[in-house]
């Protein structure tokens, strides 16, 4: 396989999947006035992609140890190509969710398989460089998502978004070309713990979103079950070593808490921009941009220093200008629009590059038969947290309401910066494990 080629083309793909999480947000407003429908129904449409997108994420790994990646491609972006097709005719708030749902069942492909593809074809000396490539194509969709779709929904209505995901299906017969051809290993699909891993995150997700006591103990519930057919099944899709291995373990935590940073300040940024400053979505989306593109512009340089100077030493580096650039929003963000500008400039190449780290870092420790299994855990926990971290951002805020309204978000960032510590503190400890365990 041509890294060089497929992994650039790989990450064009994966950057309009991911910047279909975000075009929607700025829409949502006249989505709501134009199908006459609550508030609460019109989230759904930013919250039925986010959930899908992480669960099928981890489904499309899962299976990639039984079926070639070649097919498990051609079925997600037909699925996610068609049902935006779907989404451009759509005139009902039915029909809209419907093809936001199945765009999710497809999109997860893309993700899912990105970090198996480079795990198992590409050189471990270049691993880190293409790693960094699709990090970085996530973190630029994700800071160019809002401005893309304040455009296309300025000139073309909300409708249009769905033509931008129209384009995975030109993207696919060039990938079908390149990707090598695979043999599947003999495997039996685990559909019974796949449906339960669905139910496990989509109850723990309800019952955060909607302070649900009710669904806190279905959740509860399901993970005991879950918990139950692991210890008797055999062949499970949650491989049962990846929960008894303390190094592994150590790195999903890791990259859980990054997701929450992540997501957390993406949420909390433009939210901030709104409502202390005015600013309108165009200017919104251009005061997050600038970080997103310098982002892009430095995964040729970040991939070749992890080959070079290690994933640890990334890891440390990138958690520590992380934390310097909430502790800065904490401080004094309701100062200036030029505080979250600079800010965002360095937060998102650092989170980039730590999260490129950390999952070539994954991808090194696991043994070959665990990438599949282990890359999709590991995304599936990180989207979780992302999850996670809006819901629960917005319950804080919601919680403030009688509190100055830029006190009400420093409180929050210092809520994030304790994740983030929390975060620098686990990978000390990683980094104090592995050196036990090379030799002296």
């Amino acid at each position: 396989m041509n890294d060089r080629i497929v992994m650039p083309v790989w990450t064009i793909g994966l950057f309009i999947v991911v910047m279909n999480t975000t075009m929607f947000n700025v829409s949502i407003p006249s989505i709501i006035q134009d199908l006459h429908i609550t508030a609460d129904l019109g989230s759904w449409v930013i919250s039925s992609y986010s959930i899908g997108y992480a669960l099928s994420t981890v489904i499309y790994s899962r299976l990639s140890d039984t079926v070639t990646i070649r097919k498990l491609l051609a079925v997600g972006l037909c699925v996610l190509g068609f049902s935006s097709v779907l989404g451009l005719f759509a005139h009902s708030f039915g029909m809209l969710l419907t093809a936001r749902i199945l765009q999710s069942a497809g999109a997860g492909v893309m993700a899912g398989l990105g970090l198996v593809l480079a795990s198992r074809y590409i050189p471990a000396e270049r691993r880190g460089s293409a790693i960094a490539m699709i990090s970085a194509g996530s973190a630029m969709a994700f800071g160019l998502g809002p401005i893309v779709g304040g455009i296309i929904s300025e000139y073309f209505g909300w409708n249009g978004l769905f033509a931008v995901t129209c384009l995975v299906l030109v993207i696919l017969p060039v990938l079908l070309r390149l990707l090598p051809r695979e043999e599947a290993p003999p495997f039996r699909f685990d559909l019974a713990g796949a449906l339960m891993t669905v139910v496990n995150a989509a109850t723990l997700l309800l019952a955060v979103t909607q302070l649900s006591w009710v669904w806190l103990a279905v959740s509860i519930a399901s993970f005991a079950v879950h918990a139950w057919h692991l210890r008797r099944g055999q062949e499970t899709f949650i491989n049962p070593a990846l929960l008894r291995n303390g190094t592994f373990l150590k790195l999903v935590t890791i990259g859980f808490c990054l997701l929450i940073l992540n997501l957390g300040n993406l949420f909390l940024m433009p939210l901030i921009l709104a409502k202390a400053f005015s600013l309108s979505a165009m200017r919104i989306g251009l005061t997050i941009a600038p970080g997103a593109i310098l982002s892009a512009f430095l995964t040729r340089f970040v991939g070749r220093w992890i080959d070079r100077y290690g994933n640890v030493r990334f890891l440390l580096l990138g958690h520590g200008l992380l934390a310097l650039v909430l502790l800065s929003f904490f401080a004094i963000i309701g100062t200036s629009p030029a505080v979250i500008l600079l800010g965002y400039i360095v937060f998102s190449p650092a989170f980039s590059a730590t999260l490129a780290a950390l999952n070539n870092e994954t991808s090194r420790m696991l043994p070959k038969q665990l990438i599949g299994a282990g890359m999709g855990l590991m995304q599936l926990i990180q989207f979780f947290g992302g999850s996670i971290s809006v819901a629960v951002c917005g319950l804080l805020l919601e919680l403030q309401t009688q509190t100055p309204l830029v006190s009400s978000y420093k409180h929050v960032y210092g809520m994030l910066l304790a994740v983030g510590v929390i975060s620098l503190g686990m990978l000390l400890w990683y980094k104090q494990s592995k050196n036990e365990r090379q030799p002296i």
